[in-house]
């Protein structure tokens, strides 16, 4: 019978006992339906989930939501909008009672004074060009000038079929400003032309982020599984989509059987009140979805089909701790 020690060394077994201690458990909550961007392909707005639930405005409110949701078990707040710094005083209700990250696009920044270590993941869609067609600004200018040098940020870098043979110059000027970044794939949810990608070009970004990973060791934070499987909807021998997705609501998840599945996970709406189907959106079709923590989810919760060869083992933990240390529960 296969076993974690029996398939591993001493010193990838000392990494997945690191791992195997953190129980994550996760929720992703709306703080706000307002944005100071409109970015063609932001699922928040193409779904109309900014016009699912009418936002709470009361602090206190939100401050008793947020200790229910400590009750309930959650120990990692994902805190997304709209633009979750346009409510500064909710983000840092959040960051008063748990382990809280924060999704931004960079304008406005978090005040380090009142909020010091909550991780804050800046989106990015490209280069200047295609920041300036896809969000009307290039959000990169502002942002690094932020955020340049802060040790608990870093750039969630959303790569577009335009970015082909671009992703160099982007991740050597990010790691010029003193940050981190991690990659993901835009799935293009409004349709734009020339945004949508085909076989071959997946094919090749791959090769471009491998690369980038081998370039860029400290400053890449990723694994080579994970860009095999956001660019193949491949894990093992079983293919993403509806019927695998962990990152689906429980409460609303109609799914029988279920699959292996995010424990207790929730996507709030910024009612307090209203739930949404999974951690993107409802028109989402999940065969074409590519997002990363979707992605990362998906490996997560199946160890057990990982535990057959040492290699996929190993692939594993490395997902396990990128994971972890996007949401810093994992240092650098």
């Amino acid at each position: 019978m296969k076993t974690v020690s029996s398939l591993l060394d001493s010193e990838w077994y000392k990494r997945y006992k690191a791992i195997s201690k953190l129980n994550i458990r996760s929720s992703i909550y709306d703080v706000t339906n307002r944005c100071n961007l409109r970015c063609k392909g932001c699922f928040f707005f193409s779904s109309g989930e900014d016009r699912a639930a009418q936002e709470e405005m009361d602090l206190s409110r939100w401050e008793r939501f947020i200790d229910r949701e400590k009750a309930r078990g959650v120990n990692l707040a994902i805190l997304i909008g709209g633009e979750p710094t346009l409510c500064m005083d909710r983000v840092a209700a959040f960051y008063d009672r748990l382990p809280s990250f924060c999704a931004t696009n960079g304008l406005i920044k978090v005040p380090r004074e009142r909020l010091p270590d909550m991780m804050v993941g800046i989106s990015l869609w490209g280069d200047e060009e295609d920041e300036k067609l896809l969000r009307g600004k290039d959000t990169f200018s502002v942002s690094s000038r932020n955020y340049e040098g802060d040790p608990h940020a870093y750039y969630l870098y959303t790569i577009t079929p335009r970015q082909m043979g671009k992703t160099e110059r982007i991740v050597r000027r990010i790691r010029d400003a003193g940050l981190k970044v991690h990659m993901q794939l835009l799935s293009n949810d409004e349709g734009v032309d020339a945004f949508s990608w085909q076989p071959s070009q997946l094919r090749d970004i791959r090769a471009e982020m491998d690369g980038m990973l081998e370039m860029f060791p400290d400053t890449v934070i990723s694994s080579k599984y994970y860009h095999r499987i956001i660019t193949t909807g491949k894990m093992l021998d079983r293919t993403f989509g509806w019927n695998e997705c962990p990152s689906v609501t429980q409460p609303l998840d109609p799914r029988d059987p279920k699959p292996k599945h995010l424990i207790g996970f929730i996507r709030w709406a910024c009612d307090l009140k209203t739930m949404h189907r999974c951690c993107t959106s409802a028109t989402r079709d999940c065969a074409t979805c590519k997002d990363g923590a979707a992605h990362m989810s998906w490996v997560m919760v199946n160890k057990r089909a990982h535990i057959r060869s040492e290699q996929d083992l190993k692939n594993w933990i490395e997902v396990y701790e990128m994971f972890a240390k996007l949401y810093q529960f994992l240092p650098w």
